[in-house]
């Protein structure tokens, strides 16, 4: 009983760390235009979320490791410590440069967070309990969604955009005491390997892919040498963790995981669907101020309504869960996505932040269906021993789903605004960067009438591309969805 009375107050304090992790790509992003505004540097404007991501999606897998190893406590404070030192630093940040380095350890700290905290509470709720408990921690990712947008907006239009990250400082204090009162473990510390070779490989392979992603065709041509050093550093990295994590004891994505196919599934569909929520997180804001011309207040709320859809769909699904099993709930959330797609891809041609906001509700009850329903599904059908790691490995196929897509859609949006410069013959006296004062209502006057028009199309073209993506990714979730066994109902 006593037990049972401490849970609700370890849930409210996973709840609150989830909440400072997931807050980061809404409320940064609402942001960020006032940023590179400030700091300049448009061009790096895909690093400031790119860095985030990598740092923890490599993270994430070790971390879920360790926590098996040595108890969930301890690695959950850890990476509240990691997350807030990251957060002062990017709240001090006086350039674009210090903003990624610090961007890149808070993404260290969110390693831990996001996967730990989901783990905590498939051990301290039973299996009866969990799917209703994991809806309720699901909408976190859009209570975070709702509050980003409304907090950043908040921030950038009546004090300043430092507050952003200075926000997590207290919310982090709060998490962390409440673990350290409330959770007590008691387990057996086993000496395990871990898997810091994998981890190496990883990291190489992912930030060196990034990397092409982003800047290939920008910064590094795609006929130079240094983009076929950095493709192969790339490939060969990967092709060494494939053959390493083969033959190694204790593998960082063990194959006993993967022998379900639903946790199979649920996996790779959280690599796509991670592409997809960043591709509105990341990008809706600066299409609606840069093209459409609104408020960050106006941006604000294209994104609050994808988190309104989240909590909504989260809760709805963990009741889903035991009356229609995960196959029929997670391809509700995949007509979602395919819907929410088909709003976005019209978007460049109509211009509204209503139709906006439709499409981001629908992306919102996507996102929150799939998510309950593929967590629920992993915890099932792996025991304790190894939960911590299972759960990982699915945020982990999420958040590297959204670090390649966002490096990938930066590149993309960036190419298509240097081909818009080159086309008008601006090349030599305007630069990506000028994209900066467009996001700046008080400085578009520095610009000319061409440059904004000019800047304004690449905008536009690159944004069509972009949901173009979009609505591929959401197609190939729905069909990766269809592989769910019917008998898992």
């Amino acid at each position: 009983m006593k037990k049972k009375l401490k849970r609700p107050f370890i849930l409210a304090s996973v709840m609150l760390g989830m909440f400072l992790s997931a807050i980061e790509a809404t409320i940064v992003a609402t942001a960020m235009p006032s940023i590179v505004a400030d700091l300049q540097n448009f061009s790096l404007y895909s690093w400031v979320f790119s860095a985030y991501l990598l740092s923890s999606s490599a993270t994430i897998l070790v971390f879920g490791k360790l926590a098996d190893i040595y108890g969930r406590r301890p690695i959950y404070i850890s990476g509240i410590c990691v997350f807030l030192l990251g957060s002062i630093l990017a709240g001090s940040s006086t350039s674009m440069l210090v903003l990624i380095i610090a961007r890149f350890i808070q993404g260290i700290g969110a390693g831990a967070l996001t996967p730990v905290a989901t783990t905590i509470v498939g051990d301290i709720y039973s299996k009866q309990e969990r799917a209703k408990v994991q809806g309720y921690l699901s909408a976190v990712w859009g209570v975070s969604a709702i509050l980003g947008p409304l907090i950043g907006a908040f921030f950038v239009d009546f004090l300043h955009w430092r507050y952003v990250f200075w926000m997590n400082i207290p919310l982090g204090i709060l998490s962390m005491l409440g673990i350290l009162i409330f959770l007590k473990e008691d387990i057996k510390k086993e000496k395990q390997p871990i898997d810091y070779v994998g981890a190496i490989l990883l990291i190489t392979s992912i930030s060196t892919l990034m990397y092409i992603l982003v800047e290939g065709g920008v910064s590094v041509a795609w006929n130079s040498i240094l983009m076929t050093v950095l493709v192969i550093v790339s490939g060969v990295s990967f092709i060494l963790l494939l053959l390493y994590e083969k033959n190694t004891l204790d593998p960082m994505l063990p194959t006993s995981i993967w022998k379900y196919r639903i946790i199979t599934v649920a996996n790779i569909t959280s690599l796509v669907t991670g592409i997809i929520m960043i591709s509105v997180a990341s990008y809706l804001p600066t299409f609606v101020q840069g093209v459409m011309g609104k408020s960050a207040l106006v941006a604000g709320f294209t994104l609050t309504t994808m988190s309104i859809g989240w909590p909504i769909a989260s809760t709805v699904a963990g009741r889903l869960l035991l009356r229609i099993g995960y196959r029929k709930t997670s391809m509700i959330g995949g007509f979602s996505l395919l819907i929410g797609a088909c709003f976005f891809i019209a978007l460049p041609m109509i211009q509204h932040f209503i139709w906006a906001g439709f499409g981001s509700f629908f992306i919102g009850i996507g996102m929150g269906m799939t998510s309950t329903a593929f967590i629920v599904a992993i915890q099932t059908n792996v025991d304790w021993q190894v939960r911590g790691t299972a759960t990982a490995t699915n945020m982990f196929m999420r958040s590297i789903g959204s670090a390649l897509g966002v490096a990938f859609l930066g590149g993309v949006l960036n190419t298509a605004i240097n081909r818009q410069i080159d086309r008008a013959g601006l090349s030599d006296t305007l630069t990506i960067d000028a994209v900066d004062k467009l996001l700046d209502q008080s400085e578009v006057g520095a610009l000319s009438k061409k440059a904004v028009h000019v800047l304004q199309d690449g905008l536009l073209v690159g944004m069509q591309q972009v949901y173009i993506w979009l609505g591929i990714l959401a197609l190939l979730s729905f069909i990766l969805i269809l592989w769910i066994p019917k008998q898992d109902e």
